[in-house]
């Protein structure tokens, strides 16, 4: 079986257990104020994710990107780490009525995720491409059955998926910690790229109910109206997704030279 088909076979499989294990029942369809409290912060995701994009690209083009690769890697990652929770702290902190230093905050965090994706240009933009529509396919997907699920039957994951994100991240750290053989790098690996899909593609449809569940306590006046915030959760789904699926679609090309 090709790459393509597989990858489709697997996203539609993935899709349709969702539906047939957990999601038996669907709810009525989304109030007024779900759907635009929905929107937006889907709105957010995608501005983000195109700033992040052209951002990223500037770096390449600049040399910026083989100037990171071309430093110490652990370097690299707390600059970027400190940068990025630094800013989602202050996205997630700053009151919605300041704006100005609100938007701030989020450009800023798009900066630290577009330096940190700066290098993937040095792929192939068909491995790029294709793994930019997979991603949407996935996440679109899944956001759909997260919708469309009745109110809250999915809020349960977020203990587990946290679980799941410690051990994928503790695998992709692996390597580099421990003198692991060949048969343990794999293993380490394959947690890292096929766990992290699981867990972050289980985080989508997390997240897509945790904003439904925050329209309607906006709506009531319980919290603010906050699609900025929301957005970031979303945003970091998609950006971790889409590595992975750059990761296996340039595994699978090298295996094929």
């Amino acid at each position: 079986m090709t790459l393509i088909p597989s990858l489709q076979a697997t996203v539609a499989g993935t899709v349709i257990a969702v539906n047939a294990f957990f999601n038996r029942e669907t709810r009525d369809s989304l109030s007024a104020s779900e759907q635009s409290y929905l929107h937006d912060s889907f709105k957010y995701t995608g501005g983000g994710l195109v700033l992040t994009a052209l951002a990223a690209r500037s770096l390449f083009k600049s040399g910026v990107a083989f100037r990171i690769m071309a430093t110490n890697p652990w370097v690299v990652l707390g600059v970027s780490l400190v940068g990025s929770i630094g800013t989602m702290m202050g996205v997630y902190y700053t009151p919605p009525e300041n704006t100005v230093l609100k938007h701030a905050f989020w450009l800023g965090f798009n900066a630290c995720q577009a330096a940190t994706l700066s290098p993937l240009f040095f792929l192939s933009p068909a491995i790029l491409s294709r793994a930019a529509l997979y991603t949407c396919g996935v996440v679109g997907s899944l956001s759909y059955v997260g919708a469309t699920a009745k109110n809250d039957t999915y809020l349960y994951m977020g203990g587990p998926l946290l679980a799941g994100v410690t051990v994928v991240a503790l695998s992709s750290l692996a390597p580099m910690a421990l003198p692991l053989g060949m048969r343990g790098l794999a293993i380490a690996e394959a947690i890292s790229l096929y766990g992290g899909l699981a867990v972050f593609g289980g985080f989508v449809l997390y997240d897509t109910q945790k904003i439904l569940k925050h329209a309607r306590l906006a709506e009531q006046g319980v919290i603010p109206r906050d699609t900025l915030r929301e957005s970031i959760s979303l945003e970091l789904d998609m950006i971790n997704i889409f590595i992975r699926l750059v990761q296996i679609l340039a595994m699978q090309q090298g295996r094929k030279k």
